[in-house]
């Protein structure tokens, strides 16, 4: 199995501006996702960013980055970019791996890519992992998601889905069925390209979450399940603090 990876990185952030070049044990954050993804069977691994300083971060540390358009609305138009710009074929397997995901697992990323592999029939893959803390279930920031019989995405939410009617309370977790959404996905390159054409839609709006237009458009996403609870990405201040202090143990 031959796949690509790319790694959208772009500057501003509402919560942390600057967060791809934020150092952890002394080097920028978009350089750990870096060397995690290299660390997977990829044969090759690209930053796509909108800024010029990320891009020569990344090539002083040797390694490939793209510069993209600043308007994108989303990380897949990015990476779509980035399709266009190489060239690559229609049945090229493309992993986004997010420049926030310092400790990104290599064998998740393996998993996305091989599910594409196996499932012809499916254009993009995603991952989840059982929810096992009822505040996780609870949080509007951890992301659900609902499989059907093919462990194929039924619905994502913000919202602790699926609700349970009868019994909502804290005996509910760790039952079979309650999965938070991991922000990996592998697409092949033939939707990439045309992504760009899929419009935006009012659940994509409303949840904001761009993978519903994806739903919404009627693709099927399918969903590894990851036995290990992946390490958490950085979205918060307090999000880099725990990830510094678990580089530096």
């Amino acid at each position: 199995m031959i796949f690509k990876i790319i790694i959208p990185a772009r500057y501003q952030s509402s919560r942390l501006e600057g967060k791809p070049l934020l150092e952890i044990d002394g080097v920028p954050m978009v350089i750990h996702a870096v060397k995690q993804s290299l660390k997977s069977k990829a044969d090759e691994v690209v930053v796509a960013t909108d800024d010029q300083r990320i891009f020569d971060v990344v090539v002083k540390f040797g390694y490939k980055a793209i510069m993209t358009n600043l308007n994108h609305r989303s990380g897949t138009d990015r990476v779509a970019e980035v399709v266009d710009l190489t060239g690559w074929t229609d049945n090229e397997i493309v992993v986004n791996v997010q420049g926030d995901e310092p400790l990104i697992n290599p064998s998740l990323i393996n998993q996305v890519a091989e599910y594409l592999d196996d499932r012809r029939d499916v254009f993009v893959s995603t991952a989840c992992y059982s929810i096992t803390d009822y505040n996780d279930f609870v949080n509007p920031n951890n992301v659900k998601v609902v499989l059907d019989k093919n462990s194929q995405a039924l619905y994502f939410s913000r919202a602790p889905i699926p609700f349970p009617r009868d019994e909502f309370n804290q005996k509910i977790i760790g039952r079979e069925g309650f999965y938070k959404h991991i922000g990996i996905y592998a697409y092949r390159a033939k939707f990439l390209k045309g992504f760009k054409d899929i419009e935006q839609v009012p659940l994509e709006d409303i949840e904001k979450l761009e993978q519903l237009r994806i739903l919404y458009a009627g693709y099927k996403i399918g969903v590894v399940q990851s036995i290990d609870t992946p390490f958490p990405g950085v979205d918060t201040p307090e999000d880099l603090e725990r990830i510094r202090k678990l580089l530096s143990n």
